[in-house]
């Protein structure tokens, strides 16, 4: 028997470069080592089938059981990045928002995927954030099993935590397969989520602004 490979993913850790302070330059945001057994997830996988009445005997469904345990590793492995933020030299002080990110994620309840468009916004303070990191970090809290209101507030506290600015939104459409394609079977339903923290929140011009621009308003 040919021995896989094992996978491993573990919690978030941040990583500070030299010289860096949570609102500094760059800031590496890993999973550690530790989590993921592809060769168990493939033998339960196996199991899970046969117990639903499924033969993997056929040739086309004998590599299924590994492809599952693969699929669902990658689904629930985020890729590391550097959370690079850069002087706000200008003070610019206006809305910067990143609209239609996609989502994709696995409803913890259960585990069929839910996919989507993030809209996340800030009001920057001493410094700016690259613009692809928003996207990164949504992408890393919708890579485990989620609902989509810890999600949304997940990736505002973040940002607020780390990037320090004066406000922080984000807004979450998704529509889940565990309504759509079972239960109530509500076929292009979607779920829309927001958290907003800040400005965004205490000032009603800046979350009007906001809000209109995402097109939560609407």
């Amino acid at each position: 028997m040919t021995e896989r490979p094992r996978r491993t993913a573990a919690p978030i850790h941040l990583h500070a470069e030299e010289g860096t302070a949570p609102a500094g330059p760059t800031l590496r945001v890993v999973h550690e080592p530790g989590g993921i057994d592809l060769v168990a997830a493939e033998a339960a996988a196996g199991q899970f089938l046969t117990a639903l009445g499924i033969s993997t005997a056929s040739e086309s469904l004998r590599g299924t059981p590994g492809r599952m345990a693969r699929a669902y590793a990658e689904l629930f492995s985020p890729r590391p990045f550097d959370l690079t933020t850069f002087p706000n030299d200008e003070n610019y002080d206006e809305l910067v928002l990143a609209r239609r990110i996609p989502v994709r994620s696995v409803c913890e309840h259960h585990l069929l995927p839910f996919v989507g468009t993030a809209h996340v916004g800030y009001l920057p303070g001493a410094r700016i954030l690259g613009l692809s990191k928003l996207a990164r970090v949504v992408e890393h809290f919708a890579c485990r099993p989620q609902v989509q209101e810890r999600l949304t507030k997940q990736v505002a506290d973040w940002l607020q935590t780390h990037l320090e600015p004066k406000g922080v939104g984000v807004v979450i459409e998704a529509e889940h397969s565990c309504m759509t394609l079972r239960g109530v079977q509500a076929t292009g339903s979607s779920t829309m989520t927001s958290t907003l923290l800040g400005l965004l929140r205490s000032d009603a011009r800046s979350r009007s602004e906001f809000l209109a621009l995402t097109g939560a308003a609407t």
